[in-house]
């Protein structure tokens, strides 16, 4: 099916964003709030997107009148009898997600194909209550939507072959890159990123070293920017929620950073807030610090000797993408294209993701670091059988010639 025309539910940054990436592939899109005020914001943020590109000289002032006359802002579903695409950006709850999807429901075509944003949540859930189960799929954009180029293409158990054929299609109709994965709790990128931000926190409350001096280190690592600055950009509130969801998904592998909570009880939400990790503006980050020596004084937070190495937030991140080859995730190439596209990860000046990082380092002494980590740290670290596996079979990576991928001279 070829869509034509596409709708967008929920004005907030995302949604805006998604709207405008649509209107920018030359479809008509209609954006829909239930806030008068919201619909404005996310016309307002469209504007400046485009404005943006006219003052670089990517674009005239007319094409940018063009392409803002392609979408409808809404505060209702009249215009939605003839959408072939609804794609829902409305905040991360399943119960908001349900009204939504119940309501459109009604007014869509049978033939229309309902996709979710959402960053972690279940598609089959969703499906199940959507009245189209084969229609239901998962679309997730990263932000920025209108920046970034990958999309998770996320099946739910119920969901068509013909329908995930044809948000691939129109994924790549909208220049962006599809990765196809297998639905599981936080999906793909963020169930590879969640341990490592997580790592990091803890770390941070033991006492390993402070935050500008891990983000130095991640950096110089290979990591585009360090863990506290990209939690604080992402908002410590969603880090929190994911991170409870995936918690209650995974178990106490995934068990989050007590100084997360203390973080989003203070209000301290990220650079949105003016405040989280680090201060912005007139703040700073002297509250964090007390709320670790409150934790650690507590005896909620073991306190430790000051010792940082990366491979403690790097080997999580390597060890759960070799959980996901373990459950069929994704293929092993999406896997390590969807990091390198979805966090801009590099490692020794090249754009690699986490498997292609452990050939490089040799999947036997990847294995040893994530031994010696369990038996310091605990079972988070608990290798996965992809590696042992490998390792076990001389699979050990580029000086083999065959680790997670293969290599030839």
């Amino acid at each position: 099916m070829y869509i034509f025309k596409a709708a967008v539910l929920g004005a907030g940054a995302m949604g805006a964003e998604i709207a405008q990436v649509i209107s920018f592939s030359g479809l008509p899109v209609i954006l829909k709030d239930v806030d008068q005020t919201m619909l404005d914001k996310g016309m307002a943020r469209i504007r400046k997107i485009y404005q943006g590109r006219v003052d670089k000289g990517k674009m005239s002032a007319g094409d940018m009148d063009g392409k803002l006359s392609l979408i409808t802002p809404t505060l209702n579903y009249d215009e939605f009898s003839d959408v072939d695409i609804v794609i829902e950006a409305v905040p991360e709850t399943m119960k908001i997600k349900r009204a939504v999807l119940e309501e459109v429901s009604k007014v869509a075509p049978e033939s229309t194909v309902f996709a979710s944003n959402t960053s972690a949540l279940s598609i089959s859930e969703m499906g199940a209550f959507s009245g189209r189960p084969g229609k239901m799929i998962g679309m997730h954009f990263f932000n920025p939507a209108h920046v970034m180029k990958l999309v998770e293409v996320i099946p739910g158990l119920d969901t068509t072959q013909e329908t995930v054929d044809d948000v691939v299609q129109f994924t790549e109709s909208l220049r962006k890159i599809p990765v196809v994965v297998q639905e599981c709790p936080g999906f793909l990128v963020n169930r590879l990123l969640m341990p490592y931000l997580n790592e990091a926190v803890l770390a941070l409350q033991e006492g390993a070293a402070s935050m500008s001096e891990m983000d130095e280190k991640m950096r110089e690592w290979g990591m585009p920017m360090g863990p506290f600055i990209l939690m604080d950009f992402i908002g410590l509130d969603v880090c929190a929620h994911v991170g409870e969801y995936l918690e209650r998904e995974y178990g106490s592998r995934m068990k989050g950073a007590e100084l997360f909570a203390e973080l989003v009880k203070a209000g301290r939400m990220g650079e949105k807030s003016g405040a989280g990790f680090y201060g912005y503006g007139a703040e700073t980050d002297e509250p964090v610090k007390k709320m670790i020596a409150d934790l650690q004084a507590s005896g909620k937070v073991q306190k430790g000797a000051p010792s940082f190495d990366p491979d403690r937030l790097i080997m999580p991140l390597i060890n759960e993408a070799a959980l996901c080859v373990d459950e069929k995730i994704a293929s092993m190439s999406d896997i390590d294209m969807a990091t390198v596209a979805g966090i801009g990860m590099t490692y020794g000046g090249e754009r690699v993701g986490p498997l292609a990082v452990a050939d490089f380092i040799g999947l036997e002494v990847v294995l040893a670091r994530l031994e010696a980590l369990e038996k310091k740290h605990g079972e988070r670290f608990h290798p996965a059988r992809a590696l042992r596996t490998r390792v076990r079979a001389g699979h050990l990576g580029r000086k083999t010639g065959r680790g997670f991928h293969e290599y030839s001279g």
